[in-house]
């Protein structure tokens, strides 16, 4: 196996996809190249969390059908440069690792999960799962990969944390989250967008699983913030309660 191809492998490894004889070839190679090191690492911590987001339990095939599938994906190879000296486009790719990792996990969970959820249903309701998910994946690191993507991270009150990813040149805005506090029956975690002293519904989260991520509805055009509020089932018009996250967006 060449270097490149060696550099092809750092989702697999990280995600222990390898045969023994190629993990240890991949584990010499990382003893020797920095960039494939933070690589590993950083896919390797957000696969973390995000698995805590999946609720469904894969069935037995479930493996050898991702295998079969990433097999036939070619991986493109990562930058290696001959320096990473400050200014250089190695630096700012690299600066941008979290955020790449970040989509790249969000898509493999969130199409595992449409592939998962759609096993024992009818054939049609299973293809619309399915692309509805893999829609939303490709959205989603669309968003995440922007040149202009800006990232609020905070503190929910009552627990939890969250992300609200932007976008000015795609129009669109992502609730990513983890860990929000379950919720009383009959309530719902609503999203909202700020203009001009107005709250606008953007739409409303799941809170099933302790994480995930959600496309806010409608574009963030002359909005200056998203907000979080504890709705009844079903959504509010105008928020009831005061909000429990108010993340700013950045203005043109």
């Amino acid at each position: 196996m060449t270097t490149a191809d060696l550099h092809t492998l750092t989702g697999v490894y990280a995600l222990h996809a390898l045969s023994d004889r190629e993990s240890a070839e991949f584990d010499r190679h990382l003893a020797v190249c920095p960039a494939c090191t933070v690589e590993v690492r950083e896919l390797r911590e957000t696969a973390a969390r995000l698995a805590l987001a999946a609720a469904e339990t894969p069935p037995p095939e479930f493996r050898a059908r991702v295998l079969t599938a990433v097999s036939q994906v070619r991986q493109l190879p990562p930058l290696v440069p001959d320096s990473a000296t400050p200014g250089s486009p190695w630096r700012r790719w690299r600066q941008r690792l979290p955020q790449l990792a970040l989509a790249a996990c969000l898509v493999v969970a969130l199409v595992a999960v449409g592939v998962a959820v759609d096993v024992g249903h009818q054939l049609t309701r299973q293809r619309s799962l399915t692309a509805t998910a893999q829609q939303q994946a490709a959205t989603l690191s669309q968003l995440l990969a922007a040149p202009d993507a800006a990232f609020h991270s905070g503190q929910l009150t009552g627990g939890g944390t969250s992300t609200v990813v932007s976008s000015a040149r795609l129009g669109q805005v992502a609730f990513v989250y983890h860990d929000l506090p379950g919720l009383a029956d009959g309530k719902v975690y609503e999203l909202w967008y700020s203009r001009g002293g107005v709250m606008v519904p953007a739409g409303l989260v799941d809170s099933s699983p302790s994480g995930g991520a959600k496309l806010l509805n409608g574009s963030p055009g002359g909005a200056a913030g998203v907000g979080v509020t504890v709705e009844p089932a079903g959504g509010s018009p105008r928020p009831t309660t005061a909000p429990i996250l108010l993340a700013p967006l950045p203005q043109a």
